[in-house]
């Protein structure tokens, strides 16, 4: 590596705020630690707006640092109101299990769980947590945070005004004890976090130096937003899904494809393993040029994700689908129902490309629909059944429908 450690988190734009900035440059880039990174199991996949934090732990990764996946089994049964206006709803055991097993397909993608030296440990931290009574935790730790300390957070301060609840008012102390436990058992000195994550990782901080009267540390990742400025995630509706069962690996390279002029440096550091000075190059190509660096960006993201032969198979979709050419088999699919000829309006909602009639109706007679490459604007047009349907909305969306 060229570079330290420290300078490439620097050098990419990952680093944010840290509680200790000297310190931790110092443990990074020297000597090997271990450090965590934890996930609430809100979902059953991470999601591009994780992504930061989970690309940072992969750099610590290959730098010979040993990474720690959290998976919040016991934080996501409370529900974290940081960065939220209402609180989470609470799930089933069910949803929980589904969810918890989804990110550790997702960590998997990302950290390397081989044996090694350095290799990842998956923790679930309902593991420790479901050990304590209500009392038993009091006892324990109810003495180590303070109401006002507690109210200065930002996390709390928003929830406040929407009316929080005990029980989220409690989240910020389990994931103190999560730092806690993980530096005990593990002698984790570092919690890699999104900004909105700060309070919450700092109160673990403190935990461990009122229990032990030892120093650990909090680094923190900026946050990813849309074009909109909105922050990606599942409950703004815009993710774009880790797991190809969610998102296909097709649909993952056409978000980076599709990345804003403005943000293809960004994501080049952040979402690549591209060296910077290639990166450096690639970032003063302009106009037509730039179109083939967002193609390279979109492999090198999806080929981290999902791998060489998925992001080449997606390549060659797109290929196919907006150069013409190659195998355009990879566009995503649905297997598809149809006995008899169906109305456009009624085949749009069916397949589940739009909500409602009426939002098929206006992109219909905006022009936006093509069937098998035929513009269609009449809403009473009528499709008949065939082998496949390839249906496209506007001029980046595919579907190969499959008929049954």
């Amino acid at each position: 590596m060229s570079n330290t450690l420290f300078e490439e988190l620097q050098q990419r734009g990952f680093i944010n705020q840290s509680s200790d900035m000297d310190a931790v440059r110092n443990l990074l880039d020297n000597g090997k630690i271990v450090a965590y990174l934890g996930s609430d199991p809100t979902g059953d996949s991470l999601h591009v707006g994780h992504l930061v934090p989970v690309m940072m732990m992969r750099w610590l990764q290959k730098y010979g640092h040993k990474p720690i996946a959290l998976v919040g089994g016991a934080t996501g049964r409370i529900g974290d109101p940081s960065g939220r206006d209402s609180g989470r709803p609470i799930m089933t055991e069910e949803t929980l299990a589904k969810n918890i097993a989804g990110l550790k397909k997702s960590f998997s993608k990302f950290l390397k769980f081989d044996g090694t030296d350095n290799d990842a440990l998956m923790v679930d931290n309902y593991d420790w947590m479901r050990g304590y009574s209500h009392l038993d935790f009091l006892a324990k730790y109810g003495m180590d945070f303070t109401v006002p300390r507690m109210l200065s957070m930002e996390s709390v301060k928003k929830r406040l005004e929407n009316g929080m609840t005990f029980l989220e008012f409690n989240y910020m102390t389990f994931q103190a004890v999560d730092f806690l436990t993980l530096y005990k058992e593990h002698n984790c000195v570092l919690q890699l976090c999104g900004a909105d994550q700060w309070g919450n990782a700092i109160m673990g901080v403190e935990l461990v130096r009122k229990k032990c009267g030892k120093e650990v540390y909090v680094l923190s990742t900026a946050l990813i937003t849309d074009a909109n400025g909105n922050k990606i995630g599942k409950s703004a509706g815009n993710a774009i899904w880790v797991n190809e069962d969610k998102t296909s690996p097709y649909e993952y390279y056409q978000y980076f494809r599709n990345t804003p002029d403005d943000l293809v440096e960004k994501f080049l550091k952040i979402f690549t393993e591209i060296p910077l000075s290639e990166i450096n190059e690639l970032v003063k190509k302009q106009g037509a040029e730039l179109n083939e660096v967002k193609k390279r960006l979109a492999f090198a993201a999806t080929e981290i994700a999902h791998g060489t032969d998925a992001a080449r198979a997606a390549e060659e979709a797109a290929a196919a689908l907006f150069g013409g050419g190659a195998n355009s088999a990879n566009v995503p699919s649905i297997d598809f129902e149809m006995k008899s000829a169906m109305g456009i309006l009624d085949f749009l909602t069916a397949i589940k490309l739009f909500d409602s009639k009426s939002e098929a109706r206006r992109m219909v007679e905006q022009g936006g629909i093509q069937i098998d490459g035929e513009k269609i604007t009449d809403k009473d047009y009528v499709i008949e059944p065939a082998e496949s349907i390839m249906v496209q909305r506007g001029k980046k969306v595919f579907l190969k429908v499959i008929v049954k």
